[in-house]
């Protein structure tokens, strides 16, 4: 009898735990591209599932469990959670001590200077990937591009951009 997706899930959701400088956020390009690579879905269902999981309130690596979730149901949601957070867990756990301990130490400093913009060319590259996904046509292309510059340009909460996608939408527009 096979065990299904759980032991594949586990495996994957704990590697990426390792690897989340910033968050599950700044691992949406590998996590699309890990889950797409086992045929669980293409980069449009992947990209579904994390604008879902950012609309809702909660943690934002919802779109972890949603992944879960949609490759093996409730178990499948309960292992990619759980194999996303205990292994990270455990290691912020034992750094923490470490960390602390060398609170003064000028290699601390230097080496939180180089994790920020690591994480924002992760993140970055997590929007990019994610906008890939969701451009299929020139609308979509100029809708994108709008809310960019919008959301560059001003310091509009991104929940107003989701809603006015989301009617033109409903409107038939996009």
């Amino acid at each position: 009898m096979s065990a299904g997706p759980l032991p594949t899930l586990a495996a994957l959701f704990a590697e990426l735990s390792m690897l989340a400088v910033g968050g599950a956020n700044a691992l949406v390009p590998e996590m699309q591209r890990r889950v797409a690579a086992e045929g669980w879905m293409g980069p449009a269902e992947f990209g579904a599932l994390f604008a879902l999981a950012q609309a809702a309130p909660g943690p934002n690596m919802l779109v972890i469990t949603l992944v879960g979730w949609r490759v093996a149901g409730f178990w499948g949601g309960i292992v990619a959670t759980s194999a996303f957070i205990v292994p990270s867990g455990i290691l912020t756990y034992v750094v923490a001590g470490v960390w602390e301990r060398f609170r003064e130490a000028r290699w601390r400093r230097v080496a939180q200077a180089g994790l920020t913009p690591v994480t924002v060319g992760l993140v970055t590259a997590a929007a990019v990937a994610l906008c890939r996904a969701a451009v299929t046509d020139v609308p979509t292309l100029l809708l994108v591009l709008a809310t960019a510059g919008v959301l560059l340009a001003t310091r509009l909460h991104p929940l107003w951009l989701l809603g006015v996608g989301a009617a033109l939408g409903a409107a038939g527009v996009l």
